[in-house]
């Protein structure tokens, strides 16, 4: 994508079967970003946002026929008031598509979903380091919350 571009004018869209290799590269690359290492399958990602219970929902930004960007929502809950959630738990902008208003679109469009299916909140987390997103955020109408803590895990062996 050339960068001449300043504003982005392409669609989002919720991600399809013949995405998953585009998915999958950009969760890699967002991966390695964060100094980790993407494990996850080609299989499991089409398991978790189009398998016949999605996990996760992937809202991709397309230019043209070029993936540029996705953002992974998750549901939350709280149940004892009857409230739905959700978490934009990754946002991804491919670097050659930064600062064009890709991420922005990416956000609104996840605010619209998360409507949509009746949440009452969307939130995000990001890094600490991040403060090009520290700044986006509430600019996009976003509080800024306390981290919730102190946070408990249990771990379970892997589904067959």
């Amino acid at each position: 994508m050339s960068k001449e571009k300043k504003v982005f004018s392409g669609k989002i869209r919720p991600a399809e079967a013949n995405d998953i290799p585009a998915v999958l590269r950009m969760v890699s690359e967002l991966a390695d970003h964060h100094g980790d290492v993407a494990t996850v399958t080609a299989r499991e990602l089409a398991r978790d946002i189009l398998g016949p219970q999605p996990w996760v929902r992937i809202l991709l930004a397309l230019h043209e026929d070029e993936t540029i960007g996705y953002a992974a929502l998750c549901p939350l809950a709280q149940m004892q008031f009857g409230v739905r959630g959700m978490d934009l738990q990754h946002l991804y902008v491919i670097p050659e598509a930064r600062q064009m208003g890709v991420g922005k679109a990416l956000i609104k469009a996840s605010q619209r979903l998360a409507q949509h299916q009746g949440c009452r909140y969307l939130i995000v987390g990001t890094h600490p380091d991040n403060t090009l997103a520290q700044q986006i955020y509430p600019a996009l109408g976003f509080d800024e919350i306390d981290p919730p803590g102190p946070r408990f895990r249990i771990r379970f062996e892997a589904a067959v």
